[in-house]
């Protein structure tokens, strides 16, 4: 039960992942995870939740329903459990440089002593994911072949959940957390981690917080004549509706100063904003539409939704 390895191998004022901490299990179902890892060659990572860790496998071509069929399984470092939850872009030059997607999660259920199977190089256990399920086995192999005790083969067992027809891996590639493929995910960047984003924790006055569950736009107030000094910018009054956009995680939520979700009635909007390289963000602004002279329309706004967001 040690993460050092892991450690090691990062840095973590570069790459998005978790430093995590190995965790005693508590009366808790077991979790498992596969990944899928765009690194230098397309690979799946096979994840066992155990004595605190994830134990995890590089299987080069992935897990099949095939019975008849051997996937190579290369052990790796423990990772923490929190990777478990993990899907983003680790940073090129850094370890696993490239985009992770999260291919399936659930838990899994040893039908023999675990302690016991990892140490003589045998597990058996049943998988309850959203894609994979049934009776498994890892073995580990012996020989030039065993990679020094690193080489393992994962198999599907002959049960009910079996199909030697299909390819589960093209059948099924999308991300059972956002429903985006790699492409997609390495598209939208937002879990790329960058000097630059870290300075963020440096600026004087900043607090670290929760998510906000309330947040008001910033309204203006009645004054007799504008305030100056050079800490002031002014712009012209821009004649639209007053919108929040809440991005978490890849979904946007566009919200009215009254609380209301306006998401449905500008949807090219909340597109434009998806593909923001920001992992969280409020943004403050004003949803109007303009006109040949580049003045704001109120009017055309029934008429023409979503082709602009003045910040």
């Amino acid at each position: 039960m040690t993460l050092a390895v892991y450690r090691k191998k990062r840095h973590f004022n570069k790459t998005p992942e978790p430093k995590g901490r190995a965790l005693r299990h508590v009366g808790k179902a077991l979790r498992f995870v596969v990944q899928k890892h765009d690194a230098s060659r397309l690979h799946y990572d096979f994840r066992l939740e155990f004595d605190g860790v994830l134990k995890s496998w590089a299987v080069p071509k992935g897990p099949s329903l095939d019975p008849n069929r051997k996937a190579l399984a290369v052990q790796v470092e423990d990772h923490p459990i929190d990777y478990g939850e993990f899907e983003g872009v680790i940073p090129k030059g850094e370890y696993g440089g490239g985009t992770v997607l999260l291919w399936d999660k659930g838990t899994w259920e040893p039908l023999h002593d675990p302690a016991e199977g990892f140490a003589e190089g045998k597990l058996h256990f049943f998988l309850h994911g959203k894609k994979l399920q049934g009776e498994w086995s890892l073995v580990r192999m012996h020989g030039k072949a065993g990679g020094d005790g690193k080489n393992w083969l994962l198999m599907k067992l002959n049960d009910e959940y079996a199909d030697s027809r299909g390819d589960i891996l093209a059948d099924a590639p999308k991300s059972v957390k956002s429903s985006r493929s790699l492409s997609q995910i390495a598209g939208a960047r937002d879990d790329v981690w960058s000097e630059d984003a870290k300075k963020t924790e440096r600026i004087s006055g900043a607090v670290k917080t929760g998510w906000p569950g309330n947040f008001s736009p910033q309204l203006a107030v009645l004054v007799e004549s504008p305030p100056s000094g050079d800490e002031w910018l002014h712009e012209i009054k821009f004649d639209g509706y007053r919108i929040l956009a809440r991005i978490k995680s890849g979904d946007v939520q566009l919200i009215t100063r009254n609380g209301k979700d306006w998401t449905h009635r500008f949807p090219n909007v909340a597109k434009a904003l998806a593909k923001l390289k920001a992992d969280s963000a409020i943004i403050d602004g004003e949803m109007v539409v303009l006109d040949k002279e580049g003045r704001s329309d109120f009017q055309a706004q029934g008429d023409s939704r979503s082709r602009l967001l003045r910040v």
